[in-house]
């Protein structure tokens, strides 16, 4: 019993892992930067995309738009900046080009008196040591770093996946109650009744 919880454990942390990586999300930032980089994917090759939609696919290293920013706290995040084209995650994001140049227009500079403050939607994580970076998706001017955002998209999605799930789950609960269980229960009267009878029981 203690193993079947594990592994359900471990199921639920991987499927939980799988969406927050994958569901876009939104940080209040300041734009104090927008740069290019030759970028040579090694081990950490899964969290890039294959490269800008029409550029050849299988080059050992591409350069990369990212986009630099701070939040309200002075706290720095930094944005890559690719297609993900028709692959995965279906974002179907073609604009990276015209995404950077968004980005560029709206730096906000030191001696600004009014910062302009924006939503950059990403997926993704950053971590530093295996020098990974959220992707953005769409930069969208805001009137402040207390802005409320609702994630409507986010919402929806899980209540729908949440109702798929359960729907699935109740129809494979019944078809093994009336499917599995009872031929599994002949089977092992069978071999019981076999073992009974080489016990001379029978």
């Amino acid at each position: 019993m203690m193993i079947k919880w594990i592994f359900r454990l471990i199921l639920i942390t991987l499927l939980a892992a799988v969406l927050h990586y994958n569901l876009p999300h939104r940080d209040i930032v300041r734009i104090t930067d927008t740069y290019e980089k030759r970028v040579d994917p090694g081990a950490n090759s899964w969290f890039w995309s294959s490269g800008d939609a029409g550029s050849a696919t299988g080059t050992p290293n591409r350069d990369v738009f990212f986009i630099q920013t701070t939040d309200a706290n002075g706290n720095p995040r930094v944005y890559r900046n690719e297609d993900t084209g028709f692959g995965w995650p279906p974002y179907f994001k073609f604009n990276t080009s015209n995404l950077q140049a968004r980005a560029a227009d709206l730096i906000s500079k030191a001696d600004d008196q009014t910062p302009q403050w924006v939503a950059v939607t990403h997926y993704g994580w950053r971590n530093e040591l295996l020098s990974i970076f959220p992707n953005a998706a769409k930069v969208k001017p805001v009137d402040g770093p207390d802005v409320q955002l609702i994630p409507w998209f986010n919402i929806v999605f899980l209540i729908v996946f949440a109702a798929v799930f359960w729907a699935v789950w109740v129809r494979w609960v019944r078809f093994r109650r009336a499917k599995i269980d009872p031929t599994t229960e002949r089977i092992s009267d069978w071999f019981a009744e076999k073992w009974d009878r080489m016990r001379g029981r029978g």
